[in-house]
């Protein structure tokens, strides 16, 4: 059960979300096909947990967690941790403050995004008081870590199902290993909810964010940042049977067999609204495929992305592709040499959709006023 220890298929076609942040984008003129983008504590109420979570499995040259196993199809061995990011501890033990450095991809990614800007949702702004933050599949922990650094005087607990936690933290950010399809037995409420990337992970959605509700304070938040599972291009470039979208046709079967299909971003809207949620913002991105944005912080954003799912690509594939279509190493390896090709032709002008969406619990006045 979740505590302060230590899917639905896709949603009915409904009336499109306006997202609060159009974006449009032009192709540099430059085009080389070849060339590759690599330019009380909080923690008081719950049990202890059990060494079982610390057992791995080893399948087709990756490792992946043991503990509810088969719930999380990507790995969690070290060349996944360095994608993600981990600390390293370069102070010794008698200093007073530690510093991490981080080498990390997708993590800087999102804060090339957000304008290095950990969420949109008020409570990462400097001055905001949240006391008590929750970070669900908090993975290696950096977001948890550097919202604990900007935030002092805030408690930030990182949950996840896989242990890969750093064990050198600031005093005011833990860890715990669970499972948050397990019951919430959380001893107070958050005043912010952070989940990302969570895609996919989540069997029941509308349970989902009912927990999530029920667990902040009112006038607590709650954000999510998801990439789409599915890129698109708007000229055309993209075409329907090309390696990448058959990548991700494959990948999205897969999801289904697992139990946990991959969903749309902005349906997320309504239904947080009608779990309670009030000022429900969405706000959309594009991730590129690579540097082939004319804009200057686009371009920049494709090269960052390109070499976060290009050095991901087999990590994210192997398992759904060898258990849900039962693919071969050698098959899967093969395979993702041509989808690398379109991720890296600049003529091609992909994107990936990417999405904040945040929304306020009305505080005890709002809700009094609504049910009169």
């Amino acid at each position: 059960m979740c505590g302060d220890n230590n899917e639905a298929t896709p949603a009915a076609q409904t009336p499109p979300v306006q997202a609060n942040n159009p974006i449009d984008l032009v192709p540099d003129e430059v085009v080389d096909d070849g060339a590759s983008e690599h330019a009380g504590s909080i923690a008081s109420s719950s049990a202890s947990v059990a060494s079982s979570v610390f057992e791995f499995r080893v399948e087709n040259g990756r490792t992946y967690h043991k503990y509810k196993d088969g719930k999380y199809n990507i790995p969690n061995d070290e060349s996944e941790q360095d994608r993600l990011g981990k600390p390293a501890r370069n102070s010794s033990p008698s200093n007073k403050t530690l510093k991490l450095n981080w080498t990390d991809l997708q993590h800087n990614l999102f804060l090339l995004t957000f304008d290095n800007k950990l969420g949109l949702a008020p409570p990462n702004e400097p001055d905001s008081s949240v006391q008590r933050v929750l970070d669900i599949g908090t993975g290696t922990g950096i977001w948890a870590v550097e919202f604990g650094e900007d935030h002092p005087d805030a408690e930030v607990l990182g949950m996840d199902l896989s242990p890969s936690m750093p064990e050198f933290v600031p005093p005011n950010v833990k860890f715990e290993i669970d499972d948050l399809d397990e019951e919430w037995t959380y001893s107070r409420p958050f005043d912010y909810i952070h989940s990302r990337t969570m895609n996919s992970s989540i069997n029941d959605w509308p349970l989902y964010l009912k927990k999530v509700f029920n667990h902040l304070t009112p006038g607590g938040y709650f954000e999510l940042q998801e990439a789409d599972l599915f890129p698109t291009s708007d000229d055309g470039t993209l075409k329907g049977d090309s390696p990448l979208m058959k990548c991700t046709d494959l990948m999205y079967e897969a999801s289904v067999k697992f139990g946990r299909p991959f969903q749309q971003i902005p349906p997320l809207v309504r239904m947080m609204e009608d779990t309670g949620f009030v000022d429900v913002k969405l706000n959309r991105f594009k991730w590129p495929t690579n540097s082939w944005p004319k804009d200057p912080r686009y371009k920049e954003l494709g090269i960052w992305a390109n070499e976060n799912l290009t050095s991901g690509l087999e990590g994210f594939c192997m398992a759904p592709f060898t258990r849900a279509h039962d693919w071969t190493r050698e098959e899967v390896l093969v395979f993702l040499v041509d989808v690398r090709k379109n991720m890296n032709d600049r003529s091609i002008h992909a994107y990936w959709p990417l999405w904040s969406v945040y929304g306020r619990k009305p505080t005890e006045e709002e809700a009094r006023a609504m049910e009169s």
